[in-house]
């Protein structure tokens, strides 16, 4: 009950901070985009997973970081690459969700590496100096995403379920803030981005609460 009512919540402001991505003034930005993230961690904190509780406490530190991300990416450009730190070390802790129990080697990995090949070659001429952090963030998003679709491969759960759609739709969301911060913007694009980003964060934080 009480993570529907959370989940609910999670969907108010996300809707206030998204429309607010397109007011004159950003302060429901500043105001509901960290809360609509702190109301996903607070649905990981309602799980209980007694077979594996590295888990939802692995999972738990992402989000916290990626909160931490949320915020940087809210503040002026030069903040950027603090955000993007902050969201790669989510990442890792991720991957080590994923993996506990063991890395899982699946063949999901060949459509991801020709995923990223193909954004990469599109981001590759506008990075100038984001070359390495850009390559270093695309590497470590795809592994998070090869190690939860090989978990679901392997244990085929609802959890794993969620968590690998979760996993998808966060290299969706990366690749639409990318391709719209360093290639082309355009004006859907914090509609799409935050929508396919908190879809992916809920889906993997009920992965922990399910």
């Amino acid at each position: 009950m009480l993570t529907a009512i959370l989940s609910l919540l999670a969907m108010g402001t996300a809707v206030l901070a998204i429309r607010g991505e397109y007011q004159p003034t950003r302060t429901h930005v500043y105001i509901f985009k960290p809360l609509t993230t702190f109301l996903i961690i607070l649905i990981a904190l309602q799980g209980s997973t007694p077979a594996a509780p590295a888990y939802k406490w692995l999972i738990v530190a992402g989000l916290i970081l990626c909160l931490a991300g949320d915020v940087f990416l809210m503040l002026p450009p030069r903040y950027f690459i603090m955000g993007l730190g902050s969201f790669l070390a989510g990442h890792w802790f991720y991957i080590a969700a994923f993996s506990v129990g063991g890395t899982i080697f699946s063949w999901w990995l060949l459509p991801l590496l020709l995923y990223g090949g193909v954004i990469y070659a599109l981001l590759h001429p506008h990075l100038g100096k984001m070359r390495g952090p850009v390559i270093a963030y695309i590497v470590t998003i795809l592994l998070m995403a090869w190690q939860a679709l090989g978990r679901w491969s392997t244990v085929t759960t609802t959890p794993a379920l969620l968590a690998a759609v979760g996993a998808v739709l966060f290299v969706i969301s990366d690749s639409l803030l990318a391709l719209d911060r360093f290639r082309q913007q355009f004006k859907l694009a914090r509609l799409l981005v935050l929508t396919t980003y908190w879809s992916a964060q809920w889906l993997i934080a009920l992965s922990v609460a399910w």
